[in-house]
Order: C-alpha cells, then structure tokens, then sequence
C-alpha cells in the first residue's frame, strides 16, 4: 500500500517540507520567512498560523492535494522527557508545546503546525523522535549538584536515522551495533548508541563550542561573569548560544568562510578551528567508557560534516577507538517520514503523549 507522508521540519528562520511516498520523496522545499514576518508573531501560535500558511501555499504550487496524504509528522519539540520514537500529536502535547517551560525552540513548531493541518483532513499528525527523548542510564542523568539532574538534549532524529543508515550499509541492524554520533551543525551534540538507544549524551552546551555556540566552559568563570554586572541574563544566554563559539572569536559562522580564512593565512582562525576539532574528538573520547570501549563505528554527521578539513582532524584523533564514518548533512525530513512510514506500516506503535 501507497503511503503519501508531508514532513514538516522548522528551523528558526525557515520551514522545510517534503513529501514522500513511502521512502521515495517526491519534492521538497526550504521556505524562507523574513525577519519582518517573525517580527509580527509575538507569540509561539502566531508563527505556528504564519508557518501552517506557507506551508499550505507550497502544497498548492507543488501540485499536493493535501486531501492526498495519509499523514503529516513535524519534528518533535521542546517536551519534558519522553520516549525515542513516534507520539501522536494531542490535545495534551499542544497544550505542553504552546505553554513551555523548558522553553520555546522552532520545534515546537513542527507538532502544531502538522496539527493544525491534519484536523481538517481527519489523518493523524505525528512527531518522531523528539529532541527530548530519553533513553538514558539513570546513573548518567545524576550530577554533583542535587538540584540539578542531566537532561537528554541532542540531535536524536538525525543521529539515530543515521546511525540506522550506517549499520544498513554494514548489512546490520542498528539495534545490534554501538555507536558515537556526533551532530555536528550550529551547535553540536554527542551520543552514544546502545544496541538501539542513546543511552548518554553530551549536549550542544556542555561540550564542543561549535559555529554558534559557547559549549563547555568552567563555571567558575560563568558564574563570575553572571554577577559582574556586565552582562544581563539575555545578554549571557546569546552569548552561549547565538554568539559564542567560533563566532564569538572570528565574527563568522560559516565553516566555509573560516577555510578561506585559513587559505589566506590566517593563524588564528587555523587555530580556532583546530581547538573546535579538538574538542569534538575529546568529546568523542569521553562517551567512549559509556560504552566499555566496544564502539562498532563513530559517525560524523550534520552540516559542519561537509568540512573535510575539520572531519579529518577529528579522525586522526579518534579512528584508534573505533572505524570512522562520515555521513554528512541532515537527514531529518527524510528521518521523520520514514519514522512515520513504520507507524503506518505497523511496524512501530505510536505512543499517546500524557502529562
């Protein structure tokens, strides 16, 4: 049987969109929103209206009858912990997403606006593997302060479709092999794979800085700067995300641009780029005990990824632990439609989201 699937992934300046027909996608599209546009939603619901109508207006130019699909899944938002895998969108999960305490982050997006278009079509809006999900051994959630436990924030949707992919390409199946993934885009994230799951992570803000981001820094200095009274709570939170990392040093984000740096002879951006590689291989390193040693393949995805230059610096430094694979780019819509494939096909359950 023919499942037609829309994926609807959204990022903080844009929305991606594809559909498939079972694995096969058929068109995408990246839609672009103006500073302008976000500028007039104030509130998650009006960019989630904003968002819905760009996307209804791509199904129409694209020639999608929206009558046609058998189901839409968005990328899984900012929820409290939950299961890997796939959650029908309801009542319960708007309410969460649209009233965020952990905080609002474009996807949230993804569930509401798949929503908000399968109501009327009378199908159901799915999310898959949320960027909360949490598979992770009790002991790793536990830290040096009782106030505060270790959460599971990364890339689970591309990490895990890829690490899928990889063993695929082994002739294996991914629920019987280890891995390290690290996602490597504006931020990045570490994870280990345990025949199946993340069972440890190191988030986009406790280790490698990347293009945009501050990473791991001591806290003493953190917290002297918290009350220096230079700095205001906004003006700290954009500087670990938005403005730390290698723009925070360079001035730039782009990857491609610090490379041109480097060709022009520019030491510092050299050595810049090479402290992130650094990083990301020591970061590496350290999920290796998670795993007693026995890592199958360390995976090297996301965008930053299309960097040879940065990617071979990495594997020098880890390709003793285990085989190094480089899958760049990020699979998600492709990652999402196939999550909901399987929900369709039977071959998964969805789960009902509940408080």
């Amino acid at each position: 049987m023919a499942f037609r699937i829309l994926a609807i992934n959204p990022g903080s300046t844009s929305t991606k969109i594809a559909v498939y027909e079972n694995k096969d996608e058929l068109w995408r599209q990246n839609i672009e929103h103006s500073d302008e546009e976000l500028g007039r939603s104030e509130k998650i619901g009006d960019q989630m209206l904003l968002r819905r109508d760009a996307v209804q207006k791509a199904l129409r130019a694209n020639n999608q009858p929206a009558s046609g699909l058998s189901a839409i899944v968005g990328r899984g938002g900012m929820l409290p912990p939950v299961q890997a895998g796939g959650y029908v969108v309801n009542d319960c999960m708007r309410k969460r997403l649209q009233e965020s305490e952990i905080g609002f982050h474009a996807s949230n997006l993804g569930a509401l606006v798949a929503d908000e278009l399968a109501r009327p079509l009378g199908i159901s809006a799915y999310i898959y593997d949320a960027v909360s999900a949490d598979e992770m051994y009790e002991i790793a959630h536990i830290t040096g302060m009782p106030e505060v436990i270790r959460q599971s924030f990364c890339h689970v949707l591309n990490a895990k479709a890829t690490a899928r992919k990889v063993a695929e390409s082994q002739g294996r199946w991914y629920e019987d092999m280890n891995f390290i993934v690290a996602h490597m885009g504006g931020g990045i994230s570490i994870s280990a794979h345990e025949k199946g799951r993340i069972v440890d992570v190191i988030t986009d803000d406790a280790g490698p800085f990347s293009p945009e981001r501050s990473g791991s820094i001591p806290l003493r200095n953190i917290v002297a700067m918290c009350y220096s009274g230079e700095y205001n709570r906004k003006e700290m939170l954009r500087k670990l995300r938005g403005m730390g990392g290698i723009k925070a040093h360079l001035g730039v984000h782009d990857c491609r641009e610090v490379e041109k740096m480097i060709k022009a002879g520019d030491e510092w951006a050299k050595k810049i780029y090479e402290a992130q590689a650094y990083q990301i291989a020591k970061g590496i390193g350290e999920l290796a005990p998670v795993l007693s040693g026995k890592v199958d393949t360390i995976i090297l995805t996301g965008g930053v990824a299309y960097s040879e230059m940065l990617t071979g610096m990495v594997k020098s430094r880890v390709e003793f632990i285990a085989p190094v694979n480089i899958t760049p780019g990020e699979n998600e819509l492709e990652s999402l439609a196939l999550g909901a494939l399987r929900i369709l096909q039977g071959e998964e359950q969805a789960h009902e989201y509940r408080e």
